[in-house]
């Protein structure tokens, strides 16, 4: 049964359009190993100007997506390098800043 997942991330005002210039680009590699860890259907919507992020995607099993998704030597590259982007805590990576919300609808 495929999963569907959303969730939110907040973007710094500031970074957004260097932040949506660097998706017009992702690596191949990186988007390689999100279809290879069952990553599918994935879309990002952007709320301007203050920079609110709605993720989208389905996929077999979420948490052990993610957790293939951690293992990717390119994951961690790409997290690097966009962490800037993201409103979080010290140290925390944009996958750790991500807040789940709860499906209570769904029209097949």
């Amino acid at each position: 049964m495929t999963e569907r997942v959303c969730f939110l991330l907040q973007i710094k005002p500031d970074m957004l359009e260097q932040y949506l210039r660097a998706h017009e680009v992702v690596w191949p590699e990186m988007l390689e190993a999100l279809s290879r860890t069952g990553w599918r259907n994935y879309s990002l919507f952007v709320r301007k100007p203050d920079g609110l992020v709605v993720g989208y995607l389905e996929t077999d099993d979420y948490a052990a997506a993610q957790r293939a998704m951690d293992a990717e030597p390119i994951n961690l590259r790409w997290q690097a390098i966009m962490g800037k982007f993201f409103a979080l805590p010290e140290g925390a990576r944009p996958d750790d800043g991500s807040v789940r919300l709860t499906e209570y609808f769904h029209l097949a």
